[in-house]
């Protein structure tokens, strides 16, 4: 940001109209995104991500021993 208003000086004192004028409207984009993402980082702290489901690996696993054991007593 620094920068830009260096440039922006810069231009004022070089008597750069068309400069000044693209500065000034890249600076205020630029305002406008950082505060978009300051307003989305306060909103959005937590990620919910629900409960897991371990319905198919206890399945798994209980298909798995049913087999072992089955092998096991042949």
């Amino acid at each position: 940001m620094r920068r830009g208003l260096d440039r922006l000086q810069e231009a004022e004192e070089q008597g750069w109209l068309g400069e000044v004028a693209a500065i000034e409207a890249s600076l205020a984009a630029t305002e406008q995104k950082l505060a978009a993402m300051r307003d989305l980082a306060a909103r959005h702290t937590t990620v919910h991500l629900g409960m897991p489901d371990l319905r198919g690996v206890v399945a798994r696993i209980d298909s798995e021993r049913r087999n072992e054991d089955a092998k096991g007593q042949s």
